[in-house]
């Protein structure tokens, strides 16, 4: 595995030793550690990481705010969540902001591990619940048009139509799955087939829709 450099951003130091020791135990490089968003600038001055590690809720400039910055000032770095928040407000902020990833502290070492490990390899990643709680709010939002426009449909495809017309069977029920927020792992354990089947099948579905991220394919199924 590459070093890949990484800057923690929170405001309790007991999380920020924990995660460098953490991280450093399994190949990741610490470029920095910042109590808040005006630290985390300062600490990017000095050099480029590959990843940060960001917790919303700070004194100071917060990790809305800092998305917001990083993205404009240093857009190659990918942005990780890690908070204990998943209310509306501040998952549609942080991703609107242009955060990569938004994961829950009290996802573990291995989930963290895994996130930081996807989000190398260029992928979106969410927390499950993050992602029920994104794609049940974009559905509330859409319902009132959804249920005026469109006739009854049957309840395996009712969130599959349109841009689902072209999927078999398995890959639409993948891509349920998906918009439920279940992991690749997940989805292999459920359906009884390997997590390299269930990849193919997801690049199958991204070249059928012509969505290419987890995250908007979710949202477009949802809409």
């Amino acid at each position: 595995m590459d070093n890949n450099k990484v800057l923690l951003v929170d405001d309790e130091q007991m999380l920020l030793d924990s995660l460098e020791i953490i991280l450093s135990l399994n190949g990741y490089e610490i470029f920095g550690k910042a109590k808040d968003g005006n630290e985390a600038l300062e600490i990017l001055k000095t050099g480029s990481c590959d990843i940060a590690l960001v917790d919303l809720n700070m004194k100071g400039m917060g990790g809305i705010e800092l998305i917001g910055h990083m993205k404009t000032l240093y857009p190659q770095v990918k942005i990780l969540v890690l908070t204990t928040f998943y209310d509306d407000k501040n998952i549609t902020e942080a991703i609107a902001g242009g955060a990569d990833g938004y994961l829950l502290k009290d996802s573990g070492k291995d989930a963290i591990l895994g996130s930081l490990k996807q989000l190398a390899g260029g992928n979106t990643v969410l927390d499950g619940k993050v992602m029920q709680r994104l794609t049940a709010l974009i559905g509330s939002k859409n319902s009132a048009e959804t249920e005026a426009e469109s006739e009854p449909a049957k309840e395996d495809d009712k969130s599959l139509k349109g841009i689902g017309d072209d999927l078999t069977q398995r890959e639409k029920e993948i891509c349920s799955l998906l918009a439920a927020g279940l992991s690749n792992k997940q989805i292999a354990e459920k359906l009884y087939i390997s997590e390299g089947t269930v990849k193919n099948y997801i690049s199958i579905i991204y070249d059928k829709t012509g969505i290419h991220d987890r995250v908007q394919l979710a949202i477009a199924l949802r809409n």
